[in-house]
């Protein structure tokens, strides 16, 4: 079965390029034209991934993708925002409101879809991997309070070695995405091209064990990786 994407924008002339962009490429493409038609789509046909504009009537990107990152089914939907907005604080709102990935416009239909594949297929190893340890804990008999202390341990001794496996390259990666720099811009800071960003990205994902950029920078900030 074809994976389902959502298209949100309210320029009717984007929403139709992208969608038979995707459509080509082989991937079932459901469309809306604002935030809050887009939220009431999510519900009923529960996508693989969302496409959204920023600046919307009704309900705008950003808060589309906090009321979907609030349904516990939709945490590790991946989220694409794309805008004309390029300054650093809109794209730390983009990241701090969920999103995996922040596109500037006007941008390449194959930039996106190559995006996409990539996310996608990052996205069905995450949720891989994060359902069957919870198979596992649910055949055990710890209780709710143990698990909670045991994860705080846990937690306290993991960061120090977190770190310490880090290579001079990812924690530099790190450091740049908490401003909200995109992947093009990283590459511009280190000398690197976007697509070996992403790689040095999807390292740090995987070590951090979080879903998408957001929650890795909060991680970041709340167990001192960055400075």
């Amino acid at each position: 079965m074809a994976l389902k994407i959502l298209v949100v924008d309210d320029d009717l002339g984007t929403r139709l390029s992208i969608s038979d962009y995707l459509e080509l490429s082989g991937y079932l493409v459901i469309m809306a034209d604002d935030g809050q038609e887009a939220l009431a789509m999510v519900e009923e046909n529960n996508p693989d991934l969302i496409v959204t504009d920023i600046v919307m009537p009704r309900l705008n990107g950003y808060e589309l993708v906090r009321r979907v990152r609030q349904k516990a089914e939709f945490r590790l939907l991946p989220v694409i925002l794309l805008t004309a907005r390029t300054k650093t604080q809109e794209r730390i709102l983009g990241y701090q409101s969920g999103c995996d990935l922040y596109l500037p416009k006007p941008f390449e239909l194959e930039e996106l879809a190559a995006a996409i594949r990539n996310l996608l297929e990052r996205s069905q190893i995450i949720q891989s991997e994060y359902r069957f340890p919870h198979q596992d804990n649910l055949e055990t008999s710890i209780t709710g309070k143990l698990r909670d202390s045991n994860h705080a341990l846990s937690t306290q001794i993991h960061a120090p070695k977190l770190l310490s496996s880090l290579t001079t390259r990812e924690q530099e990666v790190l450091e740049l995405l908490t401003h909200g720099l995109s992947n093009a811009d990283i590459g511009h800071q280190l000398h690197l091209s976007p697509r070996t960003v992403e790689k040095y990205v999807s390292s740090l994902l995987r070590k951090t064990l979080t879903s998408n950029r957001a929650e890795l920078v909060r991680f970041a900030m709340k167990h001192g990786l960055v400075e």
